[in-house]
């Protein structure tokens, strides 16, 4: 597929700011810094490294827009989109239909899924370094407060092979608006009744139970789990695999315990029935004997209609490229391609912007 030299590097300097400086900046190379045309996103921290990796290999392909991203989260993301301070945000939550609302229709909206990716429970447990089995029942009710040690009967009899210490649970949790929060929540209610109706509930930010530890984005709470003794977080997969975290084997619907991996996440993404117009599935629950039991998409929030077209080309040029060459970077690092059905739906939709 060939792509206007001019659009290029958009994507190029674009998530090599996904990647953000220490000090909360946008990295912008010096050759971005001479181009007129600057394309901003801010959003989920999720996909940030995929977005990130992306830039790389995009800048061989194009250059002459400046990209900037900023990992803020989802909620912040969806947010900034409704305002109009972005160009794009990025969200692991589909906008909602009251958010949709609030889209001036003239504007309109385009929800692109980039990619996949699944939600894991990373821990700390002193002398295990592997091989923790967790049943449904058993880790919502860990991450609702109600188990406090990891020797507790209940996580002995499910690991009999393990020697588990007297030690307490510490639970890890995003204390920003997070899409990754929104998927567990949201999972969790659909397999524990209590957690919506007398527990924590659904959304992109909960009132978590008991003294959970409360931290800022995916990165934050992998290195949180990584330096606390007895902490068990949620987080997506890419960031408990870059610090080398061990990973609870998890219960799914089927009964049947699985690990994340590239064969589990896309069972579980082939469980989805349908794809409605608007692009937005949720997978709360995904059936199959080897689906990974927590999934999400995670999309890309575009104007149907850029009041400078140049913008729009360069961003439909772009993703494009992310949701061709792109996946196969995707499964590289551990992210879920997209079937090649989402893909041919998401490129319908990026064909309607204008």
């Amino acid at each position: 597929m060939k792509y206007k030299t001019s659009l290029a590097s958009a994507l190029a300097a674009a998530v090599a700011a996904l990647g953000l400086l220490a000090g909360g900046q946008p990295a912008i190379s010096a050759t971005a810094e001479a181009t007129e045309l600057v394309v901003r996103g801010a959003g989920a921290t999720f996909p940030q490294p995929l977005y990130q990796r992306w830039m790389q290999e995009y800048a061989k392909v194009d250059t002459g827009v400046r990209f900037s991203y900023e990992g803020v989260g989802s909620g912040s993301g969806v947010k900034r989109f409704l305002e109009g301070s972005v160009d794009f945000g990025a969200s692991d939550a589909a906008m909602s239909d009251s958010e949709l609302a609030k889209v001036d229709p003239k504007r309109g909206v385009e929800m692109i899924p980039m990619t996949a990716g699944m939600v894991v429970l990373a821990y700390n447990i002193p002398g295990v370094p592997e091989g923790l089995r967790l049943s449904r029942a058993l880790y919502a009710d860990i991450l609702a407060g109600k188990v406090g040690f990891w020797d507790d009967a209940r996580i002995q009899e499910s690991n009999p092979d393990l020697t588990l210490p007297h030690l307490a649970i510490v639970t890890v949790v995003r204390r920003d608006s997070s899409g990754t929060t929104y998927v567990i929540t949201n999972h969790l209610a659909r397999i524990d009744p209590d957690w919506e109706t007398s527990g924590p509930g659904i959304g992109k930010r909960v009132d978590w139970p008991g003294s959970a530890m409360e931290v800022q984005g995916n990165e934050g709470v992998a290195r949180r789990v990584q330096i606390t003794d007895g902490a068990i977080g949620y987080m997506a997969y890419e960031f408990a695999k870059q610090l080398d975290l061990p990973i609870a084997t998890l219960q799914n619907k089927a009964g049947n315990f699985v690990e994340p991996g590239p064969l589990t996440g896309q069972a579980a993404l082939a469980s989805a029935e349908e794809i409605p117009e608007n692009l937005r599935v949720y997978l709360p629950d995904p059936a199959g004997a080897d689906a990974y039991p927590i999934v999400s998409y995670t999309w890309l929030l575009l104007d149907g209609r850029y009041p400078d077209p140049a913008k729009a080309e360069a961003l439909k040029a772009a993703l494009g490229w992310g949701l061709d060459e792109g996946q196969t970077i995707a499964a590289e690092m551990g992210y879920i391609p997209l079937p090649d059905r989402m893909i041919g739906k998401a490129k319908e939709a990026l064909g309607r912007i204008r």
